[in-house]
């Protein structure tokens, strides 16, 4: 695959949008005492996260560092975010929209990243998946949650492994680079959003019960007893 160069635009976005959607998340928590800077840090990590883990595991500098525009575009959108959730007390499912969306933007970017770097499909897969949610795992570990992922119901990581996977089969196929990432992002939203409204989920693990042991029941006593 000849290399492919990200638009800045579409890495701004991701990165804007992952942001706006962490600040407003973190807001709802009004019994943790976030502050502004609090909610505003979150935001941030959250629009970052995915991006500099892609980077990382590219072995390039984050993006997010070579730039004056990461910084204050994930700040202005984690702001609008803290305004947004205070103006309106219900927000859950602009917030599904929006989560579904970065992880969309976030899988496509990164496995696009991976193809054009010359890693294999696999890998290349595995790299847009870790990008994609790697934002909402450093959301919830920064707000001292459960990180969603690995719960039942959230299928993050099978939204994004559906829509990376698409996106390596369609480039596969002669697919343009372009119309394939449109065609990732958006099986990656549908798959999430779907799964939020349907509660679809994967089988949760449970513990097996230990399986009682059998014991011989004793003879009843004989008339010559």
């Amino acid at each position: 695959m000849s290399a492919f160069v990200i638009p800045f635009w579409a890495d701004l976005l991701a990165v804007g949008i992952g942001s706006l959607q962490g600040a407003m998340f973190a807001a709802q928590f009004r019994d943790r005492r976030l502050d502004l800077l609090g909610v505003a840090i979150i935001g941030i990590a959250t629009g970052f996260g995915g991006g500099i883990i892609r980077d990382l595991l590219l072995n390039e500098v984050p993006k997010a560092l070579q730039s004056n525009w990461y910084l204050p575009v994930a700040t202005g959108a984690a702001l609008i975010g803290m305004l947004l959730e205070r103006l309106f007390s219900r927000l859950s499912k602009v917030i599904t929209v929006l989560d579904a969306l970065t992880i969309g933007l976030f899988g496509a970017i990164g496995t696009t990243a991976a193809l054009s770097a010359g890693l294999p499909e696999v890998p290349a897969v595995f790299v847009g998946v870790l990008a994609a949610v790697g934002g909402s795992i450093l959301r919830d570990l920064l707000l001292g949650m459960p990180i969603a992922l690995m719960h039942v119901g959230s299928l993050y990581a099978v939204a994004a492994l559906v829509g990376a996977t698409t996106l390596v089969v369609l480039v596969n196929l002669g697919v343009a680079i372009p119309i394939a990432a449109i065609a990732g992002v958006v099986l990656t939203f549908t798959v999430r959003v779907l799964a939020v409204l349907f509660r679809w989920s994967l089988p949760e693990q449970r513990r097996l019960e230990r399986i009682p042991r059998l014991t011989r029941k004793p003879k009843p006593p004989t008339a010559d007893a």
